[in-house]
Parts: structure tokens; C-alpha cells; sequence
């Protein structure tokens, strides 16, 4: 399967996870800033080539619904943005609860508010790549 880039996209922070060389661990990896999308998009599109990155799989927040609000369009957009520096295929995955996930783990983990703030978005990039991967058919754990 090769390395995956996992992406949760925040206009003020964008948390960064990759995967392992077979595809089957993510851990966290960066937050990157967001203010300046076309920066942050060539910055990530840097970054997935040094680390030969063959997919990048971008958080879409859906609704509850199923349907795309505004905070998925944006997320799309910033998917052209690095489309633009970059020939790695990209696919969303649902991130509903991502976030939250992450932030709970922190706060029952005893992490400090200040630190939370600090790794909850590469943590929620994680978490996002981590059910893409889980979710992926794959063959079962050979045994010796």
C-alpha cells in the first residue's frame, strides 16, 4: 500500500498523520498552519513527496445528515489547492467526531489545555487516517 498522508483540515491549524511503509499504523506526524492555504498546501505537498507518500486522505467533515456543509467545501478546496502541487491521489474519508475523539482521549490522557490545543489536531489527523486504514480490504495477519 505504500506511506499515506492523513490531513484534518482547520483554517487556523491543519494536523498532518502518516502512515507506516505497509499501511497499517498511523501516527501523528506535524500541525501546519493554516492561515496561508496556498502555502500550507505546497508546504503538505512537499512534505508527502520527501516522505513518498503514494495517497493523501483529507478529513471531510460531514454532517450528521450525510450531506456537505460549508466546513466540506472548504476542505475540498484546500484538496485543490494541493492538487495543484502534486500528482499523489488524494480521497476523503468522513471525519465526523474526529476532533472530539481526539480531544477526550487527550483530557482522559490528563494532557493540560495548552497542550491539548497544541496536538489535537495531528491527533484527529490520526484518528482520521487510522479508520481510513482500518477500513481498507486487506489480507489478514499471516501467521508463521
Amino acid at each position: 500500500m505504500g506511506r499515506l498522508l492523513g490531513i484534518d483540515y482547520g483554517e487556523r491549524r491543519i494536523g498532518l498523520a502518516i502512515s507506516d511503509a505497509t499501511g497499517t499504523i498511523a501516527t501523528p506526524l506535524e500541525v501546519v498552519p493554516g492561515h496561508d492555504p496556498q502555502q500550507a498546501a505546497k508546504q503538505i505537498a512537499g512534505l508527502a513527496q520527501e516522505r513518498d507518500v503514494t495517497r493523501i486522505v483529507i478529513g471531510l467533515p460531514m454532517r450528521m445528515d450525510g450531506s456537505h456543509g460549508p466546513a466540506a467545501e472548504k476542505a475540498k478546496a484546500f484538496a485543490e489547492r494541493i492538487e495543484q502541487h502534486t500528482t499523489i491521489p488524494i480521497q476523503f474519508w468522513d471525519e465526523r467526531f474526529s476532533t472530539l475523539t481526539a480531544e477526550q482521549a487527550l483530557i482522559e490522557g490528563g494532557a493540560r489545555r495548552d497542550k491539548r490545543k497544541q496536538v489535537v489536531d495531528k491527533l484527529a489527523a490520526q484518528i482520521i487516517l487510522q479508520h481510513y486504514l482500518d477500513a481498507q480490504p486487506g489480507e489478514p495477519f499471516a501467521t508463521p
